[in-house]
């Protein structure tokens, strides 16, 4: 962990050697309507550096627009997205990120994951390998995926995923996961890392009596924890007063104890399957990322 002083937002290296910001913005659910744009012009001016989106988001482009017109150079600015179920297929996936390029009006992007691990799964990841060394992505990963699916796939691919992004939260710590993921240094990313609003975590009484403690919010809180347990997190808001306080979290720190009294909060399950049966054609039936972009 390296201390980045321009925005103290501490960095993680990846296995590949690259260093991705530990803390950043989501844009899932933001509308294309200008909500992105202005939701992620904000969170640059405020000191975030590293921005999560996807095809299935429909944002890319508003997200490529606020990133050029930040004055900020690019090489600053961490930018990941995602390939959809529909575009899996070798030669599909090919295009898929060059669309993907050609919507952020980028020459590269930091990371690219595989959005669901359902389908033709080794062609999508061949076509991610092929892109890294073309230089049109310089870190791979994979979402969603379960141990059960981990184990499915990851073992016939060259290259070893430099991420799992996955739920991730209090209630849920994917413990299995992880403990899959620490001997090849794969870094666990968090999505709903704030359980979405989920007011039995936001008021939970250890939560809340190490708020009153720290004089922080429950949310704050919450997202201390996670970057303590080396889990990069990029809570989503449209709101600038929560843009900027989902950010102040590198002033205080959890003590052992405390972590362990956070770590106990675990359930071990989390709102989304991944094993379900049903999933992964529910998905692609529900989500037509070749309409609308």
């Amino acid at each position: 962990m390296a201390q980045n002083s321009a925005q103290t937002i501490p960095s993680f290296v990846l296995n590949d050697g690259t260093r991705i910001p530990s803390f950043g913005f989501g844009v899932y659910q933001i509308p294309a309507d200008g909500s992105t744009y202005t939701a992620v012009k904000q969170a640059l001016a405020l000191g975030y550096r590293h921005i999560d989106t996807a095809t299935a988001y429909f944002n890319e482009k508003e997200v490529g627009q606020a990133v050029k017109d930040s004055g900020i150079p690019r090489d600053q600015i961490w930018i990941t997205s995602k390939l959809w179920l529909q575009d899996f297929k070798y030669e599909d996936a090919k295009k898929a990120i060059d669309a993907s390029l050609e919507r952020l009006g980028m020459d590269y992007m930091d990371l690219y994951l595989l959005h669901q691990p359902y389908g033709p799964v080794g062609e999508a990841w061949k076509a991610l390998e092929e892109a890294q060394k073309a230089g049109k992505i310089r870190s791979i990963g994979v979402s969603n995926m379960t141990p059960k699916l981990w184990n499915t796939y990851v073992p016939d691919f060259d290259v070893m995923p430099s991420v799992n992004q996955v739920e991730f939260h209090p209630f849920q710590q994917q413990k299995a996961l992880r403990q899959i993921l620490a001997p090849a240094h794969v870094a666990l990313e968090a999505w709903a890392p704030l359980g979405e609003g989920n007011k039995k975590l936001l008021t939970h009484p250890v939560i809340t009596a190490l708020a009153d403690k720290y004089h922080k919010d429950a949310g704050q809180i919450i997202l201390r924890f996670e970057h303590q347990e080396g889990v990069i997190v990029f809570p989503k808001s449209v709101h600038e007063a929560r843009i900027k306080s989902n950010k102040e979290i590198f002033d205080f720190e959890l003590t052992s104890d405390e972590m362990d009294l956070m770590r106990s909060l675990d359930t071990g399950h989390g709102q989304h399957d991944p094993d379900a049966p049903g999933v992964g054609e529910f998905l692609r039936n529900a989500i037509d990322v070749h309409k609308g972009q």
